[in-house]
């Protein structure tokens, strides 16, 4: 049994945040297995290099996971192995707009702060600022 989803958005991440690390990189590639190689969202999110394609490339992902488990009959020994996959994907879902508002209100405080800097400090023509 292989955690695609999470495979690739460790790898997606570790491009996000410049990780050089050959052994995860090897372990999760690993996991991943040919699905690194196919075309589609698994392959799409491990080799999204900004945040935007990582939340693109994950829903996609997810909504594969959920097809596949809608898909599965009640009886099947994986159904509780998939039904647990989902619900730890909807948790991470979950966590990345989390990150996402997250960084966004870094983004706006920072502007804010910007602003009240010249506010104490005007700008002048000479400055060049």
């Amino acid at each position: 049994m292989a955690c695609h989803e999470i495979a690739a958005l460790r790898l997606s991440l570790m491009n996000l945040l410049g990780v050089k690390d050959e052994a995860v990189l090897a372990h999760e590639l690993a996991e991943l297995g040919m699905a690194a190689e196919q075309p589609g969202p698994v392959r799409s999110l491990a080799r999204a290099t900004d945040f935007a394609a990582v939340e693109q490339a994950y829903d996609m992902c997810l909504s594969d996971l959920e097809a596949k488990l809608s898909q599965m009959s009640s009886n099947d020994p994986q159904r509780p192995y998939y039904q647990t996959l989902v619900v730890l994907n909807k948790k991470v879902e979950c966590e990345l707009r989390n990150y996402r508002q997250s960084l966004h209100n870094f983004y706006q405080d920072l502007e804010e702060v910007h602003d009240h800097m010249h506010a104490i400090y005007p700008i002048s023509d000479e400055a060049g600022v």
